[in-house]
């Protein structure tokens, strides 16, 4: 059944309704648990005094919100801004040289913020991979990245190359391993596009200038190299109507979103909370489903406000950056679920489409999403709890494909195909309610932590059973109606179904009219 089947209005407004009632509910519950736990003690390190308007201490447990938008943001806008004039003077003053600007600017600032060390790390890691580039082999190329990265993942090697770091700027730290990760994912990139170039291969200059562009050298997102390398080196840098208007808009939204949730972080603990095994054993239900899918939806708001930050300065540079990752409150399926756009893009170009051909044949599936999930563990440190994240949703990403095959026989098609389009869908949306926390539960044991996640799982499958199970599978299957409300109406945007034909009335009396021409003209004949 199609993604265009409608639903009664009176039945939507009473998911709305639902949703919205539950929504405040668990709102209620964590906001009672924060105020009532203020002065506890294993809160002390967390809960530091917030904004004197509010009379009330915030949560500061995010080390990158805190970073991004307190500790180190003079530092971050200072750069930025830098970057923003001497881009706007060179595209104004001789156009054709302002990537160099870029790489030059970028150098600089790297230089000042880490070192000369580090700046020559960076230098011999980009000369390598160039170098094994020339070969235009891709496999080799690729194993090369992979090495290189896994450098920076385990000891010795690591250490070793840490030593380069210089001073003891606070920052320094994930500044460095910031750093030297995108370097690698932007040179294995180089590389490939390298390989699949035919007629010569791209300048060490090119390579450079793609790394050490600054907005993206850190915290990314990534660009792939030759989305980077058309766009960085246009002629024509008219904007379209409305442009810089649309470019403002983003950034003044960035900027209220930053507000508002440093606004809710006095008033709802929500990631203190999760660290305190003894509290969370006396929460209610509601309380810790509330906190677990809160902590998610956060975690998606912190990703699209540090990529969108970044994304409005690139924006200004004439380039288009991977869009902000999909909500996860919209998420059903695991197939759609990431939080880094540019790191999905990144494997989907190189990894996963590559060895998954079509994505219809269950082996070749397999073998690319465990190969996908490989380099993802790579990219993020292998551990316990990132190679329990990456066993689940690699199971989860590849359980659905076998649903949708064993579904697809007989007599389950028949069975669908004889249902109403409205019936369908409400049937696929009980099956997609289970889905949706398997999402949630999947993920929260790598943004928590994994007792976080067993406590979420056993209340809501055990200890609550049957009757939070059930009253949690229906707030859901509202939630996944509404989703799929919102999907129909963009489907109906972008592809609007065809003018109605004419009504029977309408044809009878154009039959008509035609019969009674052609009697006349017999008549004129004879």
């Amino acid at each position: 059944m199609g993604v265009k089947a409608a639903l009664p209005k009176y039945e939507l407004y009473f998911y709305n309704t639902v949703l919205s009632l539950a929504l405040l509910w668990a709102t209620s519950w964590i906001f009672d648990v924060s105020s009532a736990n203020i002065n506890r003690k294993t809160f002390k390190s967390n809960i530091k005094p917030g904004w004197h308007y509010f009379g009330r201490k915030m949560d500061t447990a995010d080390f990158e919100w805190v970073m991004w938008f307190s500790t180190f943001r003079d530092h971050i806008l200072f750069a930025l801004s830098g970057h923003i004039l001497f881009a706007k003077l060179c595209t104004m003053l001789a156009p054709q040289y302002r990537s160099l600007v870029f790489l030059v600017y970028g150098v600089l600032a790297v230089w000042t913020s880490m070192g000369w060390t580090y700046v020559t790390l960076m230098l011999s890691h980009c000369i390598l991979l160039y170098s094994i580039s020339l070969v235009k082999i891709r496999w080799l190329c690729f194993l090369t990245g992979l090495c290189t990265l896994a450098s920076f993942k385990c000891e010795p090697f690591v250490s070793w190359q840490a030593g380069f770091v210089e001073g003891d700027f606070e920052l320094r730290h994930v500044l460095f391993y910031g750093g030297c990760g995108f370097t690698i994912m932007r040179c294995i990139s180089f590389a490939l596009e390298n390989c699949e170039r035919k007629d010569g291969n791209y300048n060490i200059l090119e390579l450079l200038k793609y790394n050490f562009y600054l907005p993206f050298f850190y915290f990314g997102p990534i660009m792939t190299f030759d989305q980077f390398y058309t766009q960085v080196n246009r002629c024509d840098l008219s904007r379209k109507e409305r442009e810089m208007w649309n470019i403002s808009l983003h950034g003044l939204m960035n900027l209220g979103v930053i507000i508002v949730v440093d606004i809710l972080f006095h008033f709802m603990y929500i990631l203190t909370i999760p660290t305190d095994l003894r509290l969370l054993k006396h929460l209610s239900d509601w309380a810790l489903v509330g906190l677990a899918y809160v902590n998610l939806v956060y975690d998606w708001v912190k990703a699209a406000i540090m990529f969108g930050a970044i994304s409005t300065v690139a924006r200004l540079d004439y380039l288009d950056p991977p869009k902000r990752p999909k909500c996860i409150t919209l998420l059903y399926v695991f197939s759609e679920t990431h939080f880094d756009r540019g790191i999905n893009d990144w494997l989907c170009k190189y990894v996963y489409n590559p060895l998954g051909g079509s994505h219809d044949s269950v082996v070749q599936e397999l073998i690319a999403t465990v190969c996908t999930f490989g380099v993802t563990i790579l990219w993020l440190g292998p551990c316990k709890v990132v190679l329990i994240w990456a066993f689940f949703n690699c199971f989860g990403l590849n359980f659905e494909l076998w649903a949708a095959k064993f579904f697809s026989m007989e007599p389950f098609a028949s069975f669908e195909t004889a249902m109403s389009a409205a019936g369908s869908r409400r049937l696929r949306a009980i099956f997609n309610a289970f889905n949706f926390w398997c999402i949630v539960l999947f993920n929260i044991l790598a943004l928590n932590s994994l007792d976080f996640a067993k406590m979420v799982a056993k209340r809501l499958l055990l200890k609550g059973f049957p009757i939070t199970t059930v009253t949690v599978l229906f707030v859901t299957y509202c939630l996944v109606q509404v989703i799929k409300e919102r999907e129909r109406r963009q489907a109906l945007i972008d592809d609007p179904d065809p003018e109605p034909s004419a009504s029977p009335s309408d044809t009878d009396a154009h039959t008509d009219s035609t019969q009674a021409a052609t009697e006349s003209g017999k008549e004129k004949s004879e």
